[in-house]
């Protein structure tokens, strides 16, 4: 069985992060290691929450982890809150990457053309400076944009995506997934460039007219699963956008829908039939 280690934050209550990133890698077969960067009450959406800020821990865990001689299959990095929890994961990187461990980074610091709250344009340079050392990293165009210090914007054709995915890989990540891709008004999906093979790779499934908190840690997370599980970038990347897509439609349908994400629980007997299925 594949092991990976997934280092992000952890809402009790609200489905982002590590609420989502372990269920859905663990239904995909695959041994879930965790390293909680935080620990909130709900996660920010809501108008309330608690912060426990657990940086002081990383370092600790992984020097432990390396004394154990434990190792992994994949280094999975989500929301990261500052530069020194950047610096940690950093070194994490080093002590743990091998040539069978892949990483794969989600810097998720952005959306809708601004940066999160608390975080800033130097930030986001930190960030692709971390992307630097993935297999493949998955932003949005936005945390894109912050990345590479170009103008965000909302009109783009497929050109200046293949350009900007190559500036991704310039940074020294071997591939790069932009996400939340759309050249048609009723299609939405995701664009990838792999540098080692000077390819890219489309897939677009059905655009919903909604929003839900946490969809992207779901994409996320969903691809990973499906990598581990033997399935190639490309194939990994387009479960992940059906089960996606699948989920958001499964909140639709749910008359006690809350506000807390999309029904991933529910749609996790498709995805693990999806991962029986190669491209």
């Amino acid at each position: 069985m594949k092991r990976i280690i997934t280092v992000q934050d952890i809402s009790c209550v609200g489905r982002c992060s590590l609420t989502v990133a372990l269920p859905i890698i663990s239904a995909a077969g695959v041994e879930t290691g965790v390293l909680p960067t935080a620990v909130l009450s709900t996660h920010t959406a809501f108008p309330k929450f608690t912060f426990c800020d657990l940086t002081g821990e990383i370092e600790k865990i992984s020097e432990t982890f390396s004394e154990l001689d434990i190792d992994f299959d994949a280094i999975y990095t989500g929301y990261l809150g500052s530069f020194r929890q950047l610096e940690l994961v950093s070194q994490m990187i080093d002590r743990h990457k091998t040539d069978k461990c892949a990483v794969v980074i989600d810097p998720a610091m952005a959306d809708n053309g601004k940066l999160y709250k608390g975080f800033t344009k130097d930030f986001a340079r930190a960030m692709a400076e971390l992307c630097g050392k993935a297999d493949l990293i998955i932003p949005n165009l936005t945390e894109a944009a912050f990345m590479l210090d170009i103008p965000y914007t909302e009109e783009y054709d497929e050109e200046y995506i293949k350009d900007v995915l190559r500036k991704l890989c310039a940074l020294g990540a071997k591939r790069a997934a932009l996400t939340g891709i759309s050249f048609d008004p009723t299609k939405l999906g995701t664009y990838l460039y792999d540098s080692t093979t000077d390819s890219f790779f489309s897939y677009f499934n059905e655009k919903m007219d909604v929003a839900y908190h946490g969809t992207g840690d779901i994409f996320a997370s969903a691809t990973l699963g499906a990598m581990m599980r033997g399935h190639s970038v490309e194939s990994a990347l387009t479960v992940a956008v059906d089960y996606t897509l699948e989920c958001i439609k499964l909140t639709m349908a749910d008359e006690d829908r809350r506000t807390y994400g999309v029904n991933f629980e529910e749609a996790l007997p498709y995805y693990i039939e999806r991962l029986k299925k190669y491209l």
